[in-house]
């Protein structure tokens, strides 16, 4: 029948809609890539987060250390980067005690620029505990009888003075900023060593202190040197402004006004917060 003789072209249009549908499904189930929990490009990632939660915390007592990784999802957005997908638990920074489990996406531009980071997390702290923690942090160091100046933290032999705690404890929250915005996908950092601080005077209730501190840098294994001016108010982020060199190159140069009186006389300027 006549009518009839157009129907094998119809005929043809399901198989090709399906090599449609197989050409582009591949490309879509290449796009998402589950990762092994203990692969080191989702540890890396998921570090990143907890810098970036660290920094943004306003808290002291409730900085955290990378647990496990638990679950890990890669996904390639042509336009944007490579971004992960993350389930991690966390240990307390200082006591290695459960601090709590984390969701938490990183995205790694293409263009040069920081990881973008979103992070949710559940706490085994109660909040009234950190801000007591907090303000422990605070009253120690506001109380000190002289402005502190110290060098080597912690020491060669991994130890930390019980009087030097707090100071570690805003070099991590502090160094985080600068660990977060320089990461890539390819290289990440850790807070090795507090090379030198000195505190500055103040007239306002916030602390201030200027650190050199040593970053390790992975997987080159090349140590940075950073040069941070922090200043600190109990339950508000850290401000810092740093400027980091090659170790051995000098890492200094701080810019910025002077701002209140040096713990010693070669305490460096710095910016003014």
């Amino acid at each position: 029948m006549p009518g009839l003789r157009a129907l094998p072209g119809l005929r043809a249009s399901p198989p090709a809609l399906l090599l449609l549908l197989a050409l582009a499904l591949p490309r879509a189930s290449l796009a998402v890539q589950h990762l092994e929990p203990g692969s080191r490009s989702a540890a890396a990632a998921a570090r990143v987060a907890l810098q970036y939660r660290n920094f943004q915390a306003k808290s002291l007592g409730g900085l955290r250390a990378l647990g496990q990784v638990r679950k890990a999802t890669l996904k390639n957005i042509p336009e944007s980067g490579h971004k992960y997908y993350l389930q991690f638990s966390t240990e307390d920074y200082r006591t290695g005690e459960d601090a709590g489990n984390c969701l938490a996406t990183v995205l790694f531009p293409k263009k040069k620029s920081h990881p973008v980071v979103s992070i949710k997390c559940s706490n085994t702290k109660d909040q009234k505990e950190i801000q007591e923690e907090d303000n422990k942090f605070y009253q120690r160091i506001r109380h000190q009888s002289t402005p502190i100046t110290a060098n080597n933290i912690p020491d060669s032999y991994g130890n930390i003075e019980p009087a030097l705690e707090p100071v570690w404890a805003l070099a991590v929250a502090g160094s985080s900023s600068i660990m977060w915005e320089k990461s890539t996908e390819t290289l990440g950092y850790f807070l090795a060593q507090v090379k030198s601080v000195k505190q500055w005077i103040r007239q306002d209730d916030f602390l201030e202190f200027d650190y050199t501190v040593l970053l390790h840098e992975m997987p080159t294994q090349e140590i940075i040197s950073c040069h941070m001016r922090l200043t600190w108010l109990p339950r508000q982020p850290p401000r810092v402004k740093h400027f980091c060199a090659p170790e051995g190159q000098g890492a200094e140069q701080g810019s910025g006004a002077e701002s209140g009186s040096a713990a010693g006389p070669s305490a460096e300027k710095g910016a003014r917060f």
